[in-house]
């Protein structure tokens, strides 16, 4: 759910007003096809091959994921610094279980170990909202205490040992696929519950004597939809396993990462909660006026980052097979600037979920590339810090001519 404002100078600025799209992640946008064609370039081709796009979208699932919940967060005037210590926490919790209080392989071990995660991840985080809610400490310090405090609890749980294995089942939500013909139906449903949701959008307005979009332009946005979701699956299904050719298809975290997004985008927007978390964050004092619930509010919305940085935490174990107390590490950074990115005001009120993504797939797609060229990791952060100053001094440009 974003906000956007039709008086925006310039063509992005019509375009904003055309499509509805925030003209930040209009930029981003075309900031990311740019970023992909230099690497690509500069790589040889190897950028845009399906294996490394292959593990670009599941490294950038963790990312977006998490993401779609500290849209809510940031939109509420809060912030989530813990999220990285986290995942941390609730990964070694995670497997613990699975190696020391359960049977790894046995019935029923991956799902309760999940349940047992999203669980705990959910009750921390509504702790830090509580404390943040009811007791009216900053949210930055709060977190921040989480940020110190949850991976410094993972160490006490194993005495800073890597917990491994992970389940052989569980493991598939790491970087295990749905396969050739699922990736198709998949892809084929993507598109028809879009377009869907675009004639639903288009019969409500009319009803209620809205001005909708022209129609070649609600053709021209599925069409564009239809063609980059045909060419992300069949990029997907041409990546193989090794000595085999057999395509390995959409990533399971990816299809995670779909199902969360098309969740929180209905939360966000076709909910009672979702429109008292943007009427909140646009002015607190009106929304208490009007008698919305803001203290459960905010902390029903860090209680779903901790839900949400649990699924991460399965995801991430499950892929390394393990649970180091290392990850997790700048998780942080990666996710707030995600949001940032994709145009969620860190002055809180607007924000969107399909912005966040592209956000996480732009800062992915960067570190990726760099990663391709060979540049160190401390060159890596020091890009990525760059591009965090850089999306919010855009952010505060784009207050300023909103005004």
């Amino acid at each position: 759910m974003a906000t956007t404002r039709t008086g925006s100078q310039g063509i992005i600025g019509r375009a904003t007003a055309l499509t509805g799209v925030d003209t930040r992640v209009l930029a981003m946008l075309a900031a990311l096809v740019v970023a992909a064609i230099v690497f690509n370039v500069l790589t040889d081709g190897l950028f845009l091959s399906p294996r490394n796009l292959w593990n670009l979208a599941v490294q950038t699932s963790v990312v977006g994921i998490i993401s779609t919940g500290m849209v809510l967060v940031i939109v509420t005037r809060n912030i989530d610094l813990s999220v990285g210590s986290l995942e941390a926490f609730l990964g070694i919790s995670g497997a613990y279980l699975q190696l020391n209080v359960l049977h790894i392989g046995a019935p029923g071990t991956w799902w309760i170990s999940i349940l047992f995660v999203l669980v705990l991840g959910a009750l921390c985080g509504a702790a830090q909202g509580a404390i943040t809610a009811y007791l009216g400490l900053p949210s930055f310090v709060v977190t921040l205490a989480g940020l110190m405090a949850w991976r410094s609890a993972g160490w006490l749980v194993t005495r800073g040992e890597t917990v491994t294995p992970i389940d052989e089942t569980l493991g598939l939500f790491g970087d295990g696929s749905i396969g050739v013909l699922w990736s198709w139906i998949v892809a084929a449903a993507i598109v028809l519950i879009v377009a869907a949701l675009i004639a639903q959008r288009r019969a409500s307005r009319s009803r209620v004597g809205f001005a909708n979009r022209p129609v070649w332009l609600d053709l021209a946005l599925v069409a564009v939809l239809a063609a980059v979701v045909i060419a992300f699956a069949a990029t997907m299904n041409a990546y193989t396993y090794p000595k085999s050719a057999v395509g390995r298809g959409i990533p399971v975290p990816v299809v995670i990462l779909i199902v969360i997004a098309g969740v929180m985008s209905f939360v966000g927007s076709m909910t009672r909660f979702g429109r008292y978390v943007y009427g909140y964050g646009g002015n607190p004092e009106a929304a208490q006026l009007a008698g919305i619930p803001t203290k459960r509010v905010v902390m029903i919305a860090f209680a779903i980052v901790g839900a949400l940085t649990a699924i991460g935490a399965v995801i991430t174990t499950a892929r390394l097979d393990a649970a180091p107390l290392s990850i997790g590490q700048l998780l942080e950074l990666q996710v707030i600037a995600a949001c940032v990115i994709g145009g969620t005001s860190l002055a809180g009120g607007s924000g969107s979920i399909f912005g966040a993504i592209v956000g996480a797939t732009l800062i992915q797609t960067l570190l990726n590339g760099l990663v391709l060229l060979g540049v160190e990791s401390a060159m890596q952060q020091i890009v990525e810090a760059m591009v965090l100053l850089a999306a919010v001094w855009f952010d505060v440009i784009y207050q300023r001519r909103r005004r």
